[in-house]
């Protein structure tokens, strides 16, 4: 596989994670009550992170 179609299947992934992010931090805000709230709210922030460092790797590589 060639670099620049593993850079686009990186970008891929990381755009997938932000993706998840949007959606499990809506569910956290106005759907889900109590633990399972807090849970998916840490599990979003962590898909962000990565996503965005992903993303930043493949910018900047």
């Amino acid at each position: 596989m060639s670099p620049g179609m593993l850079k686009m299947w990186i970008s891929v992934a990381g755009m997938a994670l932000m993706f998840l992010a949007i959606i499990t931090i809506y569910l956290s805000r106005y759907k889900l009550k109590g633990v399972l709230r807090i849970i998916t709210a840490i599990i979003a922030y962590i898909f962000l992170i990565v996503a965005a460092l992903t993303l930043l790797l493949v910018f900047l590589g």
